[in-house]
């Protein structure tokens, strides 16, 4: 299998981007980034996209890929929503339609969020916004469209793109919310095995993301 990867750059990407590097299924990786990621790797490729609303010139080094997972995101704390959802819902919707009309026969992964709001009309800003996300790219003519909603993930071994403030939460929180939490490690097994073998959910929630890893 060949992989599309953004957000390598940070804390889920670059697990996803490590793991897949790992698996023996994957062949090939192409991390899609805004700036450079220090690492070499016989599997691996970059390709530097400085605005991911300009793809018109490197539309013929996204084709043939089996897969993306799309990683790329943005905390939401301090943004206001039209700033938010700008770099939440218009970005990725802008690649994953040119990712479908490119490759309509791969599978297109969305990192969403646990408590993702698919009603698109409660409280929380971040989570109407991602859940108007997950809605639209469902609708996408991809082989297979799958949204990941992660809660506290433990990073994987060998990562650089995690704060201290997490490597010190994580341990202290991960007790208390068994449901919520997984590992790095299973939420990119998780998303291979979706993209080779399917699943019968589009919403893929922290246990299903357990589920999926076992397969």
């Amino acid at each position: 299998m060949k992989v599309i990867i953004t957000g390598a750059t940070g804390m889920v990407g670059e697990g996803v981007l490590l793991e897949c590097l790992d698996n023996p299924v994957v062949e090939q990786v192409l991390m899609v980034n805004r700036r450079t990621y220090d690492l070499k790797h016989p599997k691996l490729k970059e390709l530097i996209v400085k605005d991911f609303f300009k793809l018109e010139d490197v539309t013929d080094a996204l084709n043939g890929y089996d897969a993306c997972f799309y990683c790329a995101g943005i905390s939401s704390v301090g943004m206001k929503e039209e700033e938010y959802r700008h770099i939440t819902y218009d970005t990725t919707l802008y690649f994953a339609k040119k990712l479908a009309d490119i490759n309509p026969a791969m599978t297109f992964i969305f990192v969403s969020g646990a408590a993702t709001d698919s009603s698109e009309k409660g409280k929380i800003m971040w989570a109407r916004v991602k859940g108007k996300t997950e809605n639209d790219l469902m609708k996408l003519p991809f082989k297979q469209q799958f949204n990941f909603r992660p809660g506290i993930m433990k990073p994987t071994k060998g990562q650089k793109n995690v704060k201290t403030s997490f490597r010190i939460l994580i341990p202290l929180l991960a007790p208390f919310f068994p449901r919520t939490t997984s590992t790095l490690k299973d939420v990119a097994i998780a998303m291979i095995h979706a993209a080779l073998k399917g699943y019968s959910k589009q919403v893929v929630e922290v246990a299903d993301m357990k589920l999926l890893a076992k397969m």
